[in-house]
């Protein structure tokens, strides 16, 4: 694993590297950037703009987010995490959260919000698995129709919001790597899916069960289904939409996630509250 040193983001130079790399990240059509000045004010008034960098000091990584109130206490919204393609999946993402925690932790923020597409399995291990967030609610198209990034072509922009309390014991239990072990072969019923003719999962409508848990089944690998088939990718948009707000009304909430070790199919466990 490459050396980095994560350190707050300083100089002019830094805060236009970070432009780049989310320009590098969304595509430069992308309309949401973030600019140098909002990245550098923020951390004024107790926000965040971290990154990582490598021992040549290139910025490979970043998080970004702004302090605010909520219900009389002081939280922080995460709003952005990116690191560069060819470090992505060396755990450069939960490490930057961590030392988003260790910044946040210092001023006295105990909760930490950001969202992040249900449909992206990784995305769904790190924050659900590593981290230990909880999800608070769906939300559908929540960032509107178009952005100009590619990567969030086709399919809507629906999103989970998720808390992270920072200071909980179970969070730090499962830092410590003392958590629980994900759940596997659970027979509560798979509410969106039936296996096609090659025994492949297919996203569907059908009945939705009210059973004291479920199972919402997503793809192991969204990207490459929006890649191949932009058609199929809508199906499933449509498919967990559907049941994550039929099951949301209903009052269930997300338990835990899974990837199934023998087939690799991936599945959010829903419950009762």
């Amino acid at each position: 694993m490459m050396e980095v040193t994560f350190r707050r983001l300083q100089t002019h130079e830094d805060f236009e590297a970070c432009v780049a790399l989310q320009k590098a990240t969304w595509g430069q059509q992308f309309q949401e950037c973030v600019p140098p000045a909002i990245l550098m004010v923020a951390q004024k008034v107790g926000g965040v703009t971290a990154g990582a960098f490598d021992p040549a000091g290139r910025l490979v990584g970043f998080v970004f987010g702004l302090t605010g109130v909520k219900e009389s206490r002081l939280v922080h919204w995460s709003h952005m995490l990116a690191v560069v393609p060819e470090l992505q999946g060396e755990g450069l993402g939960y490490r930057l959260k961590l030392f988003q925690r260790e910044l946040l932790l210092d001023v006295g923020v105990e909760v930490i919000y950001w969202t992040y597409d249900p449909l992206v399995a990784r995305n769904a291990h790190l924050n659900l698995n590593k981290l230990g967030v909880q999800v608070e609610e769906y939300v559908p198209n929540m960032y509107g129709d178009d952005t100009g990034s590619d990567l969030h072509r086709g399919i809507g922009m629906d999103r989970f919001v998720v808390a992270w309390h920072i200071a909980d014991e179970r969070v730090k239990r499962l830092l410590e790597g003392k958590g629980e072990e994900q759940a596997q072969g659970t027979d509560a019923p798979v509410v969106n899916t039936a296996l096609d003719e090659n025994g492949a999962a297919a996203p569907i409508e059908r009945d939705l069960p009210r059973a004291p848990a479920v199972r919402v089944e997503i793809p192991s690998d969204i990207t490459v289904i929006q890649q191949t088939s932009l058609d199929l990718a809508a199906k499933w948009r449509a498919s967990t939409r559907r049941a994550f707000l039929y099951y949301q009304e209903k009052g269930y909430g997300v338990d835990s996630f899974y990837r199934d070790r023998q087939s690799g199919r991936c599945f959010y466990l829903l419950k009762i509250h």
